[in-house]
């Protein structure tokens, strides 16, 4: 016979893997996008293969963790879980990058349904006293797969087939499915509400306005294009009848209450800043490492396992200091590892070596691993289980915009600094260079740099590398602003969150 706890090692096993097969799908697909695109064809389009998955995926998430609260866990996780693993499927026989667009929407919006859901199971079968060991272990697999999907992705794709890094999200899924359905059984009541329609319509149209404006913009159509400005307005009207929409409705689908609880809206202005800043690390360091000091798409992804291992080390001892220290005192410590890190990241240069680049990566890792545990552990602090579906999700929509939006942002100084480099550099001569304009990588491989004179190449690399350094100057910037953010935390302990707890106690 079962003993709870056993049933708890499956059920936390079970989520693992859900964990780090959905946060790691994005990155994972990224780096196998130039195989993709080399295969099914549609260079015109291959943006809507990752902007598919995460319009859908952020536009789910407030969505469903608030069904979540209403209805109940189980059945909206197993939901998710069951669209993924389609999705995945589809996604291995796509014969057309159309296809794969549409597969990649349907694999997304089971995206959105798993990772708070996931987190805020996680809090109901825990009590109060054990979540620092499990958050952290939750947001150390959560951190370690956000840095460890470009090089599986890497390999799979030089060594084995595109087509499996999808398929390979099968067995995962199909064994978190078997231990979820198996051992997870929930004791709470949900209370019946009626659902947020205007919100939720009005909700997923300015997630897809916006995103569509940033990954578009400046790419396909220029900044100042009609369907850029249209894009942004849809946005901003959508995003204005939404705010309307959930201060009427009786059970909105982002409660704007619980933004009254001081450390939920610290946590989630924190998990902004912390994905803004991180996000530029996690990209422009493996191009840093194969524009600058060669090497292939595989050997640049190793350079990011260092701050994986800074992470996973930061996120279990963040939330189990959290228990001992309280929110503040934590959150500070690793907040200025974290701009540390960054601030050192604004240094690189061509010189710079890839050992003194592996430390400064490290530091990163450290700083960021906390925010990955601690956070989403302070925002359920007040929480009640009947507002911890929204409440996770919510953090988790909010961290992901961030990235979204950071990448965009990073992106457009990167490649203005890059150009304006290379125009001075060459005097006119840049149309030679166009193709590296947007994308280094595609010049400075193995095979392209053998084809470059010497001193030609010097000039780009110094190019490169100093776009790159400016770059994390301007990353400084959220980095900064995460510490002045983290004295709106309160210095609350883990274990005290009690308060929650006995409202929480609904059999």
């Amino acid at each position: 016979m079962t003993t709870e706890k056993s049933k708890q090692k499956f059920i936390v096993a079970g989520l693992l893997l859900t964990i780090l097969m959905s946060s790691m799908d994005n990155t994972i697909v990224a780096t196998a996008m130039g195989t993709i695109v080399g295969d099914l064809g549609g260079m015109d389009k291959f943006i809507w293969v990752t902007s598919a998955y995460m319009v859908a995926e952020m536009a789910g998430m407030p969505i469903f963790g608030k069904l979540s609260d209403m209805f109940g866990r189980k059945r909206f996780f197993i939901m998710g879980l069951a669209l993924f693993m389609i999705g995945s499927i589809l996604c291995g026989t796509a014969q057309s990058i159309e296809q794969l667009s549409i597969y990649r929407a349907i694999q997304g919006i089971g995206g959105g349904a798993l990772i708070p859901i996931t987190f805020t199971i996680m809090f109901d079968i825990f009590p109060p006293e054990s979540r620092g060991k499990m958050g952290g272990l939750f947001g150390a697999v959560f951190g370690l797969s956000s840095v460890f999907g470009p090089l599986l992705g890497a390999y799979i794709t030089d060594y084995i087939s595109w087509h499996w890094i999808f398929y390979i999200n099968l067995p995962l899924g199909i064994i978190s499915l078997v231990l979820i359905s198996l051992y997870y059984t929930e004791s709470l009541q949900h209370q019946k509400q009626k659902i947020d329609w205007l919100g939720a319509i009005t909700l997923v149209g300015a997630v897809v306005c916006l995103m569509f404006a940033l990954e578009l913009g400046g790419n396909k159509y220029e900044w100042d294009s009609i369907n850029i400005i249209s894009l942004f307005s849809g946005f901003l009207v959508l995003f204005i009848v939404f705010l309307f929409a959930e201060r009427r409705a009786s059970d909105p689908i982002i409660s704007f209450s619980m933004f009254k609880d001081r450390i939920f809206a610290a946590s989630t202005i924190l998990g902004l800043l912390f994905g803004v800043a991180f996000i530029v690390g996690s990209v422009y360091i493996p191009i840093f490492i194969q524009g600058v000091t060669g090497g292939s798409a595989t050997n640049s992804g190793l350079i990011l396992l260092p701050m994986m291992l800074g992470v996973v080390v930061s996120a279990q001892t963040g939330a189990i200091s959290a228990a001992k220290f309280g929110y503040r005192n934590v959150m500070m410590v690793f907040a200025l590892i974290f701009v540390s890190g960054i601030y050192l990241l604004s240094t690189i240069n061509a010189e710079t070596t890839r050992a003194t680049v592996t430390w400064y990566m490290i530091i990163v890792g450290l700083g960021t691993g906390a925010s990955f545990s601690v956070l989403n552990m302070a925002a359920i602090h007040n929480i009640g289980p009947e507002q911890r579906g929204s409440a996770n999700s919510t953090v988790s929509f909010v961290r992901q915009l961030g990235m979204t939006v950071g990448i965009t942002i990073y992106g457009i100084i990167q490649r203005n600094v890059f150009s304006s480099d290379m125009k001075e550099t060459f005097h006119g001569a840049e149309n030679a260079f166009n193709s590296s304009s947007n994308d280094p990588r595609a010049l400075l491989s193995e095979q392209a740099r053998a084809n470059i004179p010497e001193d030609v190449l010097h000039k780009i690399i110094d190019a490169l590398a100093n776009s790159i350094s400016y770059t994390f100057s301007w990353a400084l910037i959220p980095a900064v602003l995460v510490v002045v953010f983290v004295f709106l935390l309160t210095n609350d302990r883990l274990a005290g969150s009690d308060n929650a707890e006995k409202k929480s106690q609904v059999e």
